[in-house]
């Protein structure tokens, strides 16, 4: 499995208007029958403790702002996926995320066929709206990238017993 850093490729101005950062990841599995709302469940619906450990973390320092924490949305058309809201979804692409007052947030999975199976990508997209936002951005983003790989991997694996 090679999860790989690409240029994202979405409509930025349908996902998610005036986005200041987008990044993508992809890995291409052998499940030829994976649709999007599968891929997103394997990729988001159970976390690394590690993971889990610095969402918790998070969700502490943030939580005196005012900031959404950790499961907080408003799901509009699919429930949720993990911790985010579906906001619309094909079975080729599922697009999850949420408003806040500092940003907004998508999360894009696109599932597409490839020579060896499909290619899963995740796309992430940021609408930052004032300095918190700005600010909450940088910091996090070490942790996004490695989290986004991390996570991205789970979709080649078997899913989770219920």
């Amino acid at each position: 499995m090679t999860i790989r850093e690409i240029k994202p490729d979405v409509d930025r101005d349908s996902v998610l208007a005036g986005a200041q950062f987008a990044d993508a990841y992809r890995v291409t599995v052998t499940d030829a029958k994976l649709d999007a709302r599968t891929a997103a469940e394997r990729i988001f619906s159970r976390n690394p403790r590690w993971v889990q450990a610095l969402l918790d973390l998070r969700n502490k320092v943030v939580a005196p702002f005012g900031l959404k924490t950790s499961g907080e949305g408003d799901a509009i058309t699919g429930g949720m996926i993990g911790l985010f809201p579906v906001l619309s979804e094909t079975p080729q692409r599922l697009v999850a995320g949420f408003n806040d007052h500092h940003l907004d947030f998508r999360v894009v999975v696109d599932v597409a066929p490839a020579d060896r199976g499909q290619d899963v990508t995740t796309t992430t997209l940021v609408l930052t709206h004032n300095w918190l936002g700005r600010a909450y951005l940088s910091a996090i983003m070490p942790f996004h990238r490695m989290i986004a790989k991390t996570l991205l991997g789970q979709v080649c694996q078997a899913p989770a017993a219920r």
